[in-house]
């Protein structure tokens, strides 16, 4: 397995920025790891979202996401967003614009991986779940699948509580219908939307709004995968869904 710290210029962000990325390597003399991992031409890929206190390091500190990727022969992009909650800030950085335009063109002119949409997925907690899904909900054709675990799922709601100054930064205020996840489930093209994985600890603050999520989507007829389990908004529990996460992505061998 390859860990690349990379740091570039961001056009979108008009400032330098980074992303942590694992790219399965193939190897004969390393003990402990699959040797036909990374053997593929094209390497299948996953955009691993960060949460709101968090940075591009977070998933390689806190889990062990590079040996899940390297078991599951899949390349792992981790970009950096700040407190974003992946928005074009008003008068701020173009979050929004930098991961969904910005960022693949990049990822594409320094790595080998797949451009693929059957090879491509998107995943993250808590606020990356967010971004994740409204990533999927806004641009389905992109995705095999998307992912988010104990995500910020209800910003409008979130939007008036404790958190206020954070999304008066990012939105401008309460976010609007294109912010708004459950808006866009309802203007979503449900035959092009990808299936969604909806993990949540059953003792977390937000377990509430990813039961409506759920729900909602469930109604409109997409295809969840539900994996509601003990525990509350915290990395041991992220960290033990990882696996499943990357079990679950239909990844062709």
């Amino acid at each position: 397995m390859a860990l690349v710290r990379c740091d570039f210029f961001s056009d979108a962000l008009e400032v330098g920025t980074a992303m942590t990325v694992v790219i399965p390597q193939a190897t004969t003399a390393q003990i402990g790891v699959d040797p036909s991992a990374g053997q593929q031409r094209e390497l299948p890929v996953l955009y691993l979202l960060h949460g709101l206190s968090d940075d591009n390091s977070a998933w390689l500190r806190h889990s062990s996401v590079e040996r899940y990727a390297a078991e599951r022969g899949v390349a792992v992009v981790m970009p950096q967003v700040d407190r974003s909650f992946y928005a074009d800030v008003p008068g701020g950085g173009q979050y929004w614009t930098f991961l969904t335009e910005e960022l693949p063109q990049v990822v594409r002119s320094f790595f080998r991986f797949s451009t693929r949409p059957a090879d491509t997925f998107v995943g993250g907690l808590s606020m990356g779940g967010y971004g994740a899904l409204k990533w999927a909900l806004k641009q389905p054709e992109r995705f095999a699948a998307a992912v988010s675990l104990s995500g910020a799922l209800a910003v409008v709601e979130l939007s008036h509580g404790e958190r206020k100054p954070v999304f008066d930064r990012a939105f401008g205020g309460t976010p609007g219908p294109d912010d708004d996840l459950f808006a866009l489930l309802e203007r979503a093209d449900t035959s092009a939307v990808p299936p969604l994985y909806v993990g949540c600890g059953t003792d977390d603050p937000l377990h509430g709004s990813n039961v409506r999520f759920v729900a909602a989507a469930q109604r409109l007829g997409l295809d969840v995968h539900v994996d509601d389990r003990p525990g509350g908004h915290e990395w041991a529990l992220w960290d033990a869904m990882l696996p499943d996460v990357l079990a679950w992505l239909p990844l062709s061998q």
